[in-house]
Order: C-alpha cells, then sequence, then structure tokens
C-alpha cells in the first residue's frame, strides 16, 4: 500500500533543508562531535585542500585523513573568494542533492524488494494470510524515514562528508539488488575507498547478484511440496520454483568481481595523479586506513573507541586494536550464514554494526542504517521494544550536547558524563541489531508454520 502525498512530504524534507541552509545562519553543528569526525569533518577537508595548494602533501600534520578525490570534488567549493560562509552554502546544497538522490534510491531499492516478496509469497500462496497483517510501502517508507531523520537532516546541514559516504553505500545496495554489477561494483568501491569499513558489504552483494533480492528460505519452499499440477516444467526437467529460489547465477557476480577490479584500479590510478608530487599513495593508506585502524585521534565522539584508548595503557593497547578491528569480522560469517536468504536485511545488519563499532562514527551513520530499516517495515512489524527504542534514541540524541557542554564549556561535568550518553547509544544500537534479527527469524519461522497449515 502506497503512502499518500509521498511527493508533497518528501519535497518538504528537501525546502527544510534549504530554509536550514539559506536562512538558519551559522548553527555551529560543524563543530559538533556527534556530526563532524575527523573523517568527515569539511573544516578538515579545507586544511587538506590549502595545504594542497601550497603543494604540500595534503596529509601532513593531522588534519586532514579523507579521500583526495574529495578534496578534488569538495576543496574548490571550500576557497570562494565570497567567504566561508556561502562556501558553507555551497556545500549544504551539494549535500541536499547527495540526500534526496540517496532517499530515491532507497525507494527504488524497496520497490523491487516489495515486488520480489510478492512474488515469494504467491508461489507459496501465503499472500492473503501475511499481507492481512502488514502490507505497507517498504520503499516509500524507508525513504521518508530517511529524508525526515534529525540525525539526517543536522548531517546534510552540518558540514561532513557523511551524506556522501552514506550515498555510496545505497548506490551499492541498489545496483545489487537491480543486479547491475557496474554501478553495484563502483558504489562497494568508492564506498569502501571512503570510509574502509564497507569492504565488509561483499558477502550481502555476492548473495543479492547470485541469488536476487531478499526471499524466504529455501526452507520454506521444499517444505511446502508443490504439485507438479501447480509448477510449470521447464525444458530441463527442473521447476521454475528451484531455479529462482535455490540456484546461484555465478555471471553477475564474475561481472561484479570484474568491474570491482576495474574501479579499483581506476580509483587509485586517478589519486595517484591528485597526489603527483604532493604525496603518493603509500602515505595515503597510512594516512587513511591506517587512522581508522590504529585509532590515533582520541577527540570525544558518540563511540566508545576514544574513552577506552585513552584510559587503557600503552602496553596492551596493540591487543585491544586487534581486539576491536576483529570484532567487525568476527560477526560476518554466522550472520552471513543465518540470514543468507536475506541479502539486503544482510546488508542493514552489517551497516549497524559498523555503526556500533568503527572507531569514528557520527549521527550520519545512524541516519544511514534508521533509513533501511523501514525496507523491512512488514518483515519487522512485531518487533519488540520499539517504544523503548524510539524514546531511548531521542533521549541520548537530547542528552549527547547537554553532556558535553556541562563538560568543555561550563566544567561543571567530566569526560564520564559525555561518555555515559556514547555508552547507552552502543547499548540501544545492539538490542536494535538483536531485536531486528530476531524479529526477522520470527517472521522466517511464522511463514514456515503458515507452510505447513
Amino acid at each position: 500500500m502506497a503512502i499518500r502525498h509521498y511527493w508533497p512530504m518528501a519535497a518538504a524534507a528537501v525546502g527544510f533543508r534549504l530554509v536550514l541552509v539559506l536562512f538558519g545562519g551559522d548553527l555551529h553543528l560543524s563543530s559538533r562531535p556527534e556530526v563532524s569526525t575527523p573523517l568527515t569533518s569539511l573544516r578538515r577537508l579545507a586544511e587538506g585542500y590549502w595545504l594542497k595548494q601550497a603543494s604540500m602533501s595534503p596529509y601532513s600534520g593531522s588534519m586532514y585523513h579523507g579521500s583526495p578525490l574529495l578534496l578534488s570534488v569538495l576543496g574548490p567549493l571550500t576557497s570562494k573568494r565570497s567567504g566561508g560562509h556561502n562556501a558553507h552554502i555551497y556545500c549544504s546544497l551539494l549535500f541536499v542533492a547527495v540526500d534526496f538522490i540517496a532517499a530515491m534510491l532507497i525507494r527504488s531499492t524497496g520497490r523491487t524488494l516489495q515486488m520480489t516478496r510478492d512474488k515469494s509469497l504467491k508461489s507459496l500462496n501465503l499472500t492473503k494470510s501475511v499481507n492481512d497483517s502488514a502490507n505497507v510501502s517498504a520503499g516509500d517508507t524507508a525513504s521518508l524515514i530517511y529524508l525526515w531523520n534529525p540525525w539526517t537532516i543536522i548531517t546534510c546541514v552540518g558540514s561532513c562528508t557523511s551524506p556522501i559516504e552514506n550515498l555510496m553505500v545505497v548506490l551499492m545496495m541498489y545496483g545489487a539488488c537491480s543486479r547491475l554489477a557496474p554501478l553495484a561494483a563502483f558504489g562497494y568501491v568508492m564506498a569502501t575507498h571512503l570510509s574502509l569499513y564497507p569492504a565488509i558489504f561483499i558477502l550481502p552483494v555476492t548473495l543479492l547478484l547470485g541469488y536476487g533480492p531478499d526471499t524466504p528460505p529455501t526452507k520454506v519452499f521444499l517444505q511446502k511440496g508443490l504439485s507438479t499440477s501447480r509448477i510449470d516444467m521447464s525444458d530441463n526437467g527442473k521447476s521454475t520454483s528451484q531455479r529462482c529460489f535455490g540456484q546461484i547465477s555465478w555471471k553477475p557476480i564474475l561481472h561484479f568481481i570484474l568491474w570491482v577490479f576495474m574501479w579499483s584500479c581506476y580509483v587509485l590510478f586517478l589519486n595517484s595523479i591528485i597526489l603527483n608530487k604532493v604525496g603518493g599513495l603509500q602515505e595515503m593508506f597510512e594516512k587513511t586506513y591506517g587512522f581508522i585502524l590504529t585509532v590515533k585521534d582520541l577527540s570525544p565522539n558518540i563511540g566508545v573507541l576514544w574513552y577506552f584508548f585513552a584510559e587503557v595503557f600503552d602496553f596492551f593497547r596493540s591487543f585491544f586494536l586487534i581486539v576491536f578491528n576483529m570484532n567487525i569480522i568476527f560477526m560476518v560469517l554466522p550472520l552471513a550464514i543465518r540470514l543468507k536468504h536475506r541479502p539486503c536485511f544482510l546488508a542493514f545488519v552489517y551497516t549497524a554494526i559498523v555503526a556500533m563499532l568503527k572507531s569514528y562514527p557520527s549521527a550520519g551513520d545512524s541516519a544511514l542504517y534508521l533509513g533501511l530499516l523501514g525496507l523491512f517495515a512488514n518483515e519487522l512489524a512485531e518487533m519488540q521494544f520499539t517504544f523503548f527504542l524510539f524514546f531511548g534514541y531521542i533521549g541520548v540524541s537530547l542528552l549527547s550536547p547537554v553532556m558535553h557542554n556541562l563538560w568543555i564549556w561550563r566544567g561543571t561535568g567530566n569526560a564520564n558524563f559525555y561518555f555515559a550518553t556514547g555508552l547507552a547509544y552502543t547499548c540501544l544500537q545492539t538490542v536494535l541489531v538483536v531485536e531486528t534479527v530476531s524479529s526477522m527469524i520470527k517472521h522466517d519461522r511464522k511463514l514456515r508454520l503458515l507452510t505447513k497449515a
């Protein structure tokens, strides 16, 4: 069921952003640790661009740690002769357009998932029994959640590059769901280049290209015991249901791998041209990927690693760096085995885990996975603790700037005040991941029970 007045609501979200950008004045969001990180700060990007214009390496010192490609795209916008405020406006207008494009791609991805869901339910003769309980337009819901999420708005207006990173992840998912290997490969390479952590999306993208968008488990189709009278037999004697849901298609996967290699070479070639005579690829890897993995900047953010590594003894620092970085990798394979039949949902879970465990998290990371959560509005209709999670996110969003103000500006608090909000935020994300995975498994179990009935 499509959402009425979708386009007026989407236009209102874009208009609200434009009002904040053009008439909101300086909201000082770029200095907020919840919005801007050492990797996404536009101020740091402007510093790196200035160093490059002065024939120096943009990675000189400890300011810039982003991609050289962003220097070429956003750098000229930060050095307008009309002044810093206008440069901020130009960049924010670009981010408004990026947010709108990302929302439209999420909407298209949701529609693809909806059609696949309806097709699989129809093959199981469960359309009426399942759609009677919940049947909303997942694409419209997810795109509106992304557009109207306050964290998406402040990220767009707050002069940081998170919207571009989110767009690349969404572009990768859209290309994989549509089985467009070149587009999926481009989004994957760019997302990994900008943030490193999206490298773990190789599994859901491969599953999406090989098996197609989300479907119920294969066991449900086998359990259904479709009779030959309701199966259209192909020339080779195999059922269309088994061919659609049980076999992997290797051709798009091989195309994806080929395009990943080509896009990676092209990106490295462009970076080498940009850094010619002002650095090199080795320095870029050390100052970007090495900076992410070693957590050298301990400035406060909404995560927990900054506080932990500020307190840990240097003797144990290397050990805990390995532990925290491997923690994400250890979760990849078990989740992929359990949720291999729903690769798009698996990508959402990976996005939430990355936002929770990455070294420099921001509100933009949460804005992405909360928007993608709307893609599964039908399957997660019976999820528990939604009231607790909703008001928990609101509470953390309000308390974080208050605790930061008490600690930094008023001097009536300390680092523990701000760290407590980050710890609560991490706990909320943990509950969200556990409950969404549990609800999806319960939904699959419900389909299996309905099939038996």
